[in-house]
Order: structure tokens, then C-alpha cells, then sequence
């Protein structure tokens, strides 16, 4: 006689509260693990950049440099390095262990919302309200970028790099894939102002949401529409969008002060995660582990899918 096996437990999503980090610079405008989760980093609206301990949450860095307020940064994959951008038109390259300015890279003609690395950290792509990206050489001392692309009829809202593709988002309504190997151009047409896009972890599909309170799941070789994923609320504020480590679900901000959280699969709602009155403006999921962090006015807060245990 045997017994039936017992039933695969489903996959886990961040739902406990572990801890909430008051941040000390205005409202934070994005949180961001680095490359191995063991650090995150918070933009401010005081001008800051601030470099924290992902397991403890203490303060290890403060980054002082720009003019106004940060919107959005990124670690290289060896954490020796930080870039940042902000509305007063710069991207500023740091080092991590000194905290000193390596560069200070002007170019754009306004505010830069959105930054980040290439895979190696040879390369820094900064995309920006004036409608373009801009991809800086690491290595090298020029400060005019190596390559400008202005495809974008609008202002760049999001980008993110993988291997040899580029993705961006633009408030013009359309999701922008360059596969720099090739030096093709994909473009998907949304019809409304994009806020956020990302890659799978697989890098088989895209995921983007826009101010019609919907995200779109497409297939990257195909364009086909995956799936539609609705009951948030985005209507007038960039907020974020991502995809859990293991892709089993999409997460988003909202501006009801929730973060929703959907079956990839099913696209039924998994989880209404409520994490205070105001706007979620930022999220970020661990790269490895299922934790995930929010960023709401000035405070930033970590949560797990299983309560923390004290130690003994």
C-alpha cells in the first residue's frame, strides 16, 4: 500500500515584513540591490546617493555629488563601482570604497531618469527626458559618449541591459529592443506612456508597464502578447515593474500604496502586499533569494516570504 506524494508546495512571494529602513533623505526615489543582493542602494530627493547592508539594514555610504535630486542608479558586477543620474542632466560614475567621484558625465539637455551598467561594467547607458540614450565608455577618460541613440520621440522613462540587447521604455508609447550584436532595432507599439521595462530571467520575453494600469508580457522573438496583468493603478507617476528571481510572478508599484503581485502563468492576482497610505514608488527584487524591497516617501522596507526566525 503507498501513500499519495504530497502536493509540490507552490512558489514562494515576499509577503512579511523583515524590517523599515527610514532612509534620512527625502523621499527615495529608487531602491536597488546590487548584482549579489547583499547591498541596496537608495536615490534621494536631498541630492544623495546611500549605500546599505541588505542583511541589516544599516547605513555603510552616503554619496554626495549632484546638483539635485537622484532618480535612479546601478552597482557594477564586481561592486567596485556605482553610477548614477539625476535631474540636473548628469551621470555621475563613483567608487564604492572611497566614496570619491570618478566622472562626472554632462551631455544630456534634461533630467536623466534612468541609468545603468552593461554586464562586464565597461559600458554606462543613461536614457533621459530629452529622448535619448547615451552609452558612456568605462574605461576611458572621454566624456562624450560612444554611441547616442535618438530613436525614442519622447522622453526615455526606463532601459535595462542583458549581454548584447538593450531594452527601453519611452513616453512615447513604445518598448525599444536593440540587439547591439546585430545592430538591429525592435520597437512594440503600447499606445500609452511606458514607465518601466525589464527582461525575464530566462531573457525569452520583456515586461512592460505604462500609464494604463496594465503590464504587458511579450515574447522577444515573436512579439507575441504573453499576458495583460490589470488591478493596480498607474495613471500619473513612473513607477516600477519587475519579474520575481525565478519568473513565476510579476510584480508592480501602485499608486494606492500596494504592491500587486500576479501568477506569470495564470495572471490571476497572487498578492496585494499592503505597505502604507502613499504611492509606491520603487521595488526591487533579489537577485537569488525571495526578498523583495519597496521604497515608499522616505523610508524603504524589506520583506521575505517567511517570517524572521530569532536566533537562539
Amino acid at each position: 500500500m503507498s501513500f499519495p506524494a504530497p502536493k509540490p508546495e507552490g512558489p514562494q512571494i515576499p509577503q512579511h515584513l523583515l524590517q523599515t529602513v527610514d532612509c534620512l533623505q527625502g523621499p527615495v526615489r529608487a531602491v536597488r540591490y546590487n548584482v549579489d543582493g547583499n547591498y541596496f542602494l537608495t536615490c534621494g530627493a536631498d541630492k544623495s546617493l546611500k549605500l546599505w547592508s541588505a542583511s541589516k539594514g544599516t547605513l555603510l555610504k552616503t554619496y554626495s555629488g549632484h546638483g539635485y535630486e537622484v532618480l535612479d542608479a546601478d552597482s557594477s558586477f564586481d561592486n567596485s563601482q556605482i553610477c548614477s543620474c539625476s535631474a540636473d542632466k548628469t551621470v555621475i560614475l563613483w567608487d564604492v570604497a572611497s566614496g570619491q567621484v570618478t566622472r562626472k558625465l554632462r551631455g544630456h539637455a534634461g533630467k536623466v531618469n534612468c541609468v545603468q551598467f552593461n554586464e562586464d561594467g565597461t559600458v554606462m547607458l543613461s536614457g533621459s527626458i530629452d529622448g535619448t540614450v547615451r552609452c558612456w565608455d568605462v574605461r576611458s577618460r572621454r566624456n562624450e559618449p560612444i554611441q547616442i541613440l535618438d530613436e525614442a520621440r519622447d522622453g526615455v522613462s526606463s532601459l535595462k541591459a542583458a549581454q548584447y540587447e538593450l531594452l527601453t521604455g519611452s513616453v512615447d508609447g513604445r518598448v525599444r529592443r536593440y540587439d547591439l550584436r546585430m545592430g538591429q532595432l525592435h520597437v512594440d507599439f503600447i499606445s500609452s506612456p511606458i514607465t518601466c521595462v525589464c527582461f525575464s530571467a530566462d531573457g525569452q520575453c520583456t515586461l512592460s508597464s505604462s500609464l494604463d494600469s496594465t503590464l504587458r508580457l511579450m515574447d522577444k522573438s515573436s512579439g507575441e502578447m504573453l499576458g495583460e496583468y490589470k488591478g493596480h493603478t498607474m495613471k500619473g507617476y513612473k513607477l516600477d515593474c519587475c519579474l520575481s528571481s525565478k519568473d513565476t510572478h510579476v510584480l508592480s508599484c501602485s499608486e494606492d500604496g500596494h504592491v500587486y503581485c500576479w501568477d506569470l502563468v495564470e495572471g490571476s492576482l497572487s498578492l496585494k502586499l499592503p505597505v502604507g497610505k502613499a504611492v509606491v514608488q520603487s521595488l526591487s527584487f533579489h537577485p537569488s533569494e525571495c526578498r523583495l524591497l519597496t521604497a515608499m516617501e522616505g523610508r524603504v522596507q524589506l520583506w521575505a516570504n517567511e517570517p524572521e526566525t530569532e536566533e537562539t
